[in-house]
């Protein structure tokens, strides 16, 4: 199970960096996860704090049409970093699994949403005249803070959202195939 929270944690981080980790800050902080040392200083209230200011400024940030590519393009570092984060942290020590290999998955996961949305924020922002970012940031602020929770709570369902994501992906794939035979 810890290994599915932690990939289920990586992928939020993609959308925002700050949600995950105050996530598995608070899960720590009243011992709903344990997370792998050192990453058990997320739990301190100092550093709850400082993710939590951060958050502020993510959010903040994410709804300003202009600024929001700015913050798209500083993120493409923090975010995948931060779903690496997660997901070494929260596997906790039952994981049998190569911590480089946690963080190398979590990178991986949250690089890959992420560049989906810095792709897509802009065309949302050309079509709507900036009028879509607040509300496109909102609903993914709302998917990061769902995924989070799910991930943390009942990680079995990220298991079926990932047999979801892989079945579409491959109707996505094959469909267009077959049928150009």
């Amino acid at each position: 199970m810890e290994l599915l929270t932690a990939l289920g944690l990586s992928v939020p981080a993609g959308l925002n960096a700050y949600i995950p980790l105050l996530s598995v800050a608070l899960a720590q902080r009243l011992d709903w996860l344990e997370l792998r040392a050192p990453f058990d200083i997320l739990g301190e209230w100092w550093l709850i704090a400082i993710i939590a200011v951060l958050l502020i400024v993510e959010l903040i940030a994410d709804k300003v049409p202009a600024v929001d590519h700015v913050n798209d393009i500083i993120q493409t570092v923090v975010r995948p970093a931060a779903g690496g984060i997660v997901a070494v942290a929260a596997a906790g020590n039952a994981v049998d699994v190569s911590p480089w290999l946690l963080v190398l998955a979590g990178v991986v996961l949250a690089g890959g949403v992420h560049a989906t949305k810095a792709t897509a924020r802009p065309a949302v922002n050309a079509t709507t005249a900036g009028a879509g970012a607040p509300v496109v940031s909102t609903l993914e602020d709302i998917a990061a803070a769902a995924l989070s929770i799910i991930a943390i709570v009942a990680p079995y369902l990220v298991a079926a959202g990932l047999v979801l994501l892989a079945f579409m992906a491959w109707r996505l794939w094959w469909r267009p195939r077959r049928e150009e035979r």
